[in-house]
């Protein structure tokens, strides 16, 4: 009897298992999501890839120029926040100087005063020179009075000597941070003039090839790309607002160290754009490029900053469907365009 119902359990079981089985082997699997493909971007004619290539080395000058004038500013900051150390520094050691002043007469005083009148003040003279149990009780009294004093002047008087010489240090270690800040500040301009008339020399050369252009290049640096898709959507309420303010702009035209309303460089086109969502993020593609969340290239969102070559000197908007919307370069607009094959990472802006 036992036997039968064992064999009921086991054969109850085995069908049970079965089914799981069946259910499970049923269910779908997880769909991994498809990497956006990298295209690299039609060139055209040769005049409009000669014209293309200038503009991309000009581009990253333009970011280099940018970097070194964010580094400038910070230089002048750090200086000025130097400068504001050593005068504070100053005003404590001022103040602590005449705290030492005041508080050593105080000390000098009693020092003195052991000896006034040629009787030294202890309770030993207090008894020798006392008329009376309760004279010498006044007396002991008056002293503790006055030792106490004393040792409060004292303190007074060490913690002043100490607070000027943290003050002093403080100064010096301020002004030698101010004059790094100044030294560095000095080299940064001169840099700055250097990329500049690097850059300026670099847009010499692009205004001679755009003469070179024929209508027809001229004409598809106008184009703004494919027709944007009218259901983006972004993951978060900043990210969609980014979204669209980026697009708002195709067709603006590109223009170097411009962050808009109506012409833009690059990384000018998505600062703006995130500060239309109230969120502020840094100024270059460079500084973007370590900004926010760095996103695998299969898990971009629209929203996503998406940057390119390596050190990064460029920057565009990820909408999705492989494709981003960014002002490219000179002579172009803000414009969609496929992820272009030298994509270098990703990065997800966040407040």
């Amino acid at each position: 009897m036992q036997s039968h119902s064992l064999r009921r359990v086991v054969s109850g079981a085995l069908a049970a298992a079965s089914v799981i089985t069946l259910v499970t082997v049923a269910q779908p699997s997880a769909i991994a999501a498809p990497v956006p493909v990298l295209q690299t971007p039609p060139t055209g004619s040769d005049a409009l890839a000669q014209y293309r290539d200038l503009a991309a080395q000009a581009e990253k000058l333009n970011e280099d120029l940018l970097s070194a004038q964010d580094d400038l500013k910070k230089k002048q900051a750090d200086f000025d926040k130097a400068t504001a150390d050593v005068n504070a520094a100053k005003a404590q050691a001022t103040t602590a100087s005449e705290s030492q002043k005041k508080y050593q007469t105080e000390v000098d005083k009693f020092a003195g005063a052991s000896f006034t009148s040629g009787v030294q003040l202890n309770k030993l003279s207090a008894l020798l020179a006392g008329t009376s149990t309760q004279d010498f009780l006044d007396r002991s009294s008056a002293l503790e009075v006055l030792a106490t004093g004393k040792n409060a002047a004292m303190d007074n008087l060490t913690g002043a000597v100490r607070q000027a010489t943290d003050a002093a240090a403080k100064a010096s270690d301020a002004a030698k941070r101010a004059q790094d800040a100044r030294d560095a500040a000095a080299k940064l301009t001169e840099d700055i003039k250097a990329k500049q008339k690097t850059l300026n020399d670099q847009i010499e050369q692009l205004k001679a090839a755009n003469r070179n252009l024929s209508a027809a290049d001229k004409a598809a640096q106008r184009d703004r790309g494919a027709t944007p898709p009218s259901n983006i959507k972004a993951p978060t309420a900043a990210a969609q607002a980014a979204v669209d303010a980026a697009l708002s702009k195709l067709g603006s035209a590109y223009v170097y160290g411009n962050t808009g309303p109506n012409t833009f460089d690059c990384s000018g086109l998505t600062s703006w754009a995130y500060k239309q969502a109230g969120l502020t993020i840094p100024r270059t593609s460079r500084e973007q490029s370590t900004f926010g969340t760095a996103v695998p290239r299969d898990q971009l969102q629209p929203g996503d900053l998406v940057f390119f070559y390596s050190p990064v000197s460029h920057v565009g908007m990820y909408i999705g469907n492989n494709q981003m919307v960014h002002a490219p370069d000179t002579g172009d607009v803000v414009k969609i365009s496929p992820l272009q094959s030298q994509y270098s990472g990703a990065r997800r802006p966040t407040a």
